[in-house]
C-alpha cells in the first residue's frame, strides 16, 4: 500500500514538474530597458511582484541606463526590445530611427501639464532666488541635453522671459549633477528625481528653486521599433497590462515601491526614495490620450523654436495607441483609481491629432 502511495505521489510530482516546464515554454521572453530614475520603477515592480508572469511574460530588465539616449542606443543595438524613454525619442526619430510610443511610463493622460517629478536646484551662493526664475540670468546650469531635463529648463527659462543665450547650459549626466553643484562647477541643475532630493540633502545650502510648475507635459513613453511592434501586438498588450498593474500597486503602496527603487537605482537611500515616490505616484499613468499627443507635439515645437531641433515630425506617425487602449478596455480596474480622462481628450484606435 505504501509503495502504491509513493508511486502515486511520484507521478503527481512528475505531473507538476511537467506542467511547470510547459508553462515555462509558453512564457514569451522579452528584454526591456529603463533609465536610472524613480519614475521608471513601474518596470522592475512588475518583474518583482510577478505581474509579468501573471500575463505570460518572461521579462529580463537590462541594466539601468544613465539617460534615455543610452537606452535608445541599446534598443538600436538589439540589446532590448522595448525601453522607457521620453524626449530622446524625438532626436532619435529625426535621425531616422523608426520608433513608436505605446504608452506612458510617466506623465498624465488626464491633463496637459505634468512635471511634478522635475525640479531646479541651486547653490545658496549662486544668487538664484527661490521662486524668482529671472534670477537665472547669467548662471551656469547643468542639464542633460536631449532629455526631459533639457526640455524642463528651457521651459523655465522661457517662463522667466529669458532665452537660452541668457544662461550657460552644461551637458551633465544626472548622477553627476550633485557633484557638479557641490564642487561649484555649476550654479544650478535641472533634473528628475531622485537627484534634486539627493542634492538638497547632501549639498550644504542647496535650495529647491522650483518643483514642477506644470510648465511642460511630461514625456515618458514605452517605446519600440515599428517593425517589432507590427509582429508582437499580443506581447505588447501583456507587457502594458503588467506594468499598468505595477503602476497601480505603486500608487497604493508608495513606501514599498520606494524599497524596490533602492534595488534598481544605484546608491539610492530609502529616505530619498520615499520622498521621491510621493511625487512619482502623481505621474504613474500608463494611459494615452490626446493630451499625450499634444505634449509630444509641444515639446518638439519648443525645441525647434529655440534652435535645438532643425526639424519636427508628425506625432501621429510615431504613437501607436491601440495596444494600451485595448488594455484599458480589457482591464479597466487597473486604472480605476486614476483621474478620469476628460471626454475631449479621449481617443480611439486610429485617432489623428491636429495641432
Amino acid at each position: 500500500m505504501r509503495r502504491r502511495e509513493f508511486l502515486g505521489a511520484s507521478v503527481a510530482a512528475a505531473a507538476l514538474v511537467g506542467a511547470g516546464a510547459a508553462r515555462a515554454q509558453e512564457m514569451t521572453k522579452i528584454k526591456a530597458g529603463m533609465v536610472s530614475a524613480i519614475d521608471q520603477i513601474g518596470l522592475p515592480i512588475a518583474l518583482e511582484r510577478g505581474f509579468f508572469e501573471k500575463y505570460g511574460l518572461d521579462v529580463e530588465i537590462a541594466r539601468p541606463y544613465a539617460t534615455g539616449v543610452d537606452a535608445l542606443n541599446a534598443l538600436q543595438a538589439g540589446e532590448t526590445q522595448i525601453v522607457q524613454v521620453g524626449v530622446p525619442m524625438i532626436g532619435a526619430v529625426l535621425r531616422g530611427m523608426d520608433l513608436m510610443a505605446l504608452g506612458n511610463f510617466s506623465g498624465s493622460a488626464a491633463k496637459l501639464g505634468s512635471d511634478s517629478t522635475m525640479a531646479l536646484i541651486a547653490s545658496d551662493a549662486s544668487g538664484i532666488k527661490k521662486g524668482d526664475l529671472a534670477s537665472l540670468k547669467g548662471k551656469k546650469i547643468a542639464t542633460s541635453f536631449g532629455t526631459i531635463n533639457h526640455l524642463y529648463i528651457l521651459a523655465l527659462i522661457e517662463k522667466a522671459g529669458l532665452t537660452p543665450n541668457d544662461v550657460t547650459l552644461v551637458n551633465t549626466p544626472p548622477p553627476d549633477m550633485t557633484v557638479a553643484l557641490l564642487s561649484k562647477g555649476v550654479d544650478a541643475f535641472s533634473a528628475w528625481d531622485p537627484w534634486p532630493i539627493v542634492a538638497v540633502k547632501d549639498v550644504p545650502g542647496a535650495v529647491e528653486i522650483i518643483r514642477g510648475g506644470e510648465v511642460i507635459s511630461y514625456i515618458g513613453f514605452n517605446v519600440a521599433t515599428r517593425d517589432w511592434i507590427a509582429k508582437n501586438g499580443a506581447t505588447i498588450e501583456k507587457f502594458l497590462a503588467g506594468v499598468s498593474e505595477a503602476d497601480q500597486w505603486m500608487r497604493k503602496n508608495p513606501k514599498r515601491a520606494a524599497q524596490v527603487a533602492t534595488r534598481w537605482v544605484p546608491g539610492l537611500k530609502i529616505e530619498i526614495a520615499e520622498a521621491a515616490m510621493e511625487f512619482n505616484i502623481q505621474q504613474a499613468d500608463r494611459r494615452l490620450s490626446a493630451n499625450n499627443y499634444a505634449g509630444l507635439h509641444a515639446a518638439q515645437q519648443r525645441l525647434h523654436r529655440l534652435g535645438f531641433l532643425k526639424d519636427t515630425f508628425d506625432v501621429n506617425k510615431h504613437i501607436e495607441p491601440k495596444h494600451i487602449l485595448k488594455v484599458m478596455a480589457d482591464h479597466p480596474g487597473l486604472f480605476a483609481d486614476l483621474p478620469p480622462i476628460p471626454e475631449a481628450a479621449q481617443i480611439k484606435p486610429g485617432y489623428v491629432f491636429k495641432a
